[in-house]
């Protein structure tokens, strides 16, 4: 068997929290590293772009969250059983994509363009997004209930 997987991102949450949330669906128990190594990596060649999230899994080192995600999924069959089913999956996991990249910029923003910005992130994710997740779920959620008031 196989160890642990190593997961290299910084010390918070981001494009590896998808990847945390697919490992833990799947039962797979990793190993974390934190904050200096994401700078030392890109100098041993390791990061293909030079970035993380990285993931040491099966001998080999994925990088781009994407593929991460597809590797994971298909490894535990948690990717749908046909191109139909792997569709809808890549539908809402892009969803996913769009509406974290809202809000993992959104710190980033210059103060004066945070208001209308924050605004704009609720609007979707109450009108657009949540209810699509819900839908897919066949509940609503505890996470977006007081989100979609």
């Amino acid at each position: 068997m196989a160890g642990k997987p190593i997961l290299h991102y910084f010390d918070g949450r981001g494009r590896m929290e998808n990847i945390r949330w697919l490992l833990a669906a799947a039962g797979v128990e990793v190993m974390t590293t934190f904050d200096s190594v994401c700078f030392l990596l890109p100098q041993d060649g390791s990061l293909m772009f030079q970035q993380v999230p990285m993931v040491e899994i099966d001998g080999m080192k994925l990088v781009q969250t994407r593929a991460i995600l597809n590797y994971i999924a298909a490894k535990h069959n948690l990717y749908g059983k046909d191109i139909k089913e792997r569709a809808l999956i890549d539908m809402y996991s892009e969803g996913m994509t769009d509406l974290n990249e809202m809000v993992l910029l959104y710190p980033y923003l210059p103060s004066s363009d945070k208001g209308g910005r924050l605004t704009q992130i609720k609007e979707k994710s109450r009108n657009r997004y949540f209810p699509a997740f819900e839908k897919v779920s066949g509940i609503e959620t505890v996470i977006f209930l007081p989100l979609r008031r």
